[in-house]
């Protein structure tokens, strides 16, 4: 019956799509209960001065902008909470791999760009600098974790990492332990 949750429109990575009305309902359910692991990678502008931390705060419509997303009052937004820890370095931007807890629509863009960091590629929430070019916005949905809609096995997928990341992939170790300690986690 289709797909069960969204990307972005430039986003890459793992999606989760049903095969009958049973199967999307219960995976509906998990993405709901926030019983899903998500894991992304993005690139950031500069380095946040904290290498890692919790972004917690309420997201709604950006009042001047209705296409955007902004951090706004708790009255007129709806909790978001992304855990992020900052990779490599190189060209004055950094590699982040962001877990959310919530999934608001352009949870990640907008936590980094509320650090000062926003995405490298993002039309939306960026900006323009002279010596980065990247073709794409650099955000990638990298693990997804989820119990089987009918066994109730747990599951854990992982994609490949698209080649516009290269230049912050200098380091695999860091991303081959963030991957591990992501797959041994247990899903509630």
């Amino acid at each position: 019956p289709g797909i069960v949750h969204r990307l972005d429109k430039d986003t890459s990575g793992c999606m989760v799509v049903a095969k009958n009305d049973r199967a999307h309902q219960h995976l509906s359910e998990q993405f709901a209960g926030r019983q899903v692991q998500k894991h992304y990678l993005a690139v950031g502008h500069g380095r946040p001065a904290a290498p890692s931390g919790r972004v917690e705060n309420h997201l709604g419509r950006h009042p001047g902008n209705r296409q955007k997303m902004a951090v706004v009052e708790a009255t007129r937004g709806k909790l978001a909470v992304t855990d992020y820890h900052c990779g490599p370095c190189a060209d004055g931007a950094t590699l982040v791999h962001c877990q959310l807890h919530t999934g608001r629509t352009h949870q990640i863009r907008v936590h980094l760009h509320s650090l000062g960091h926003p995405l490298l590629g993002d039309v939306i929430y960026g900006r323009a600098t002279r010596d980065t070019s990247v073709a794409r916005l650099l955000l990638h949905s990298w693990i997804l974790g989820f119990k089987h809609p009918t066994t109730g096995e747990k599951l854990v997928w992982r994609t490949e990492i698209p080649r516009a990341f290269d230049p912050w992939l200098a380091d695999p170790q860091w991303l081959e332990k963030r991957a591990q300690g992501i797959c041994v986690q247990a899903i509630d």
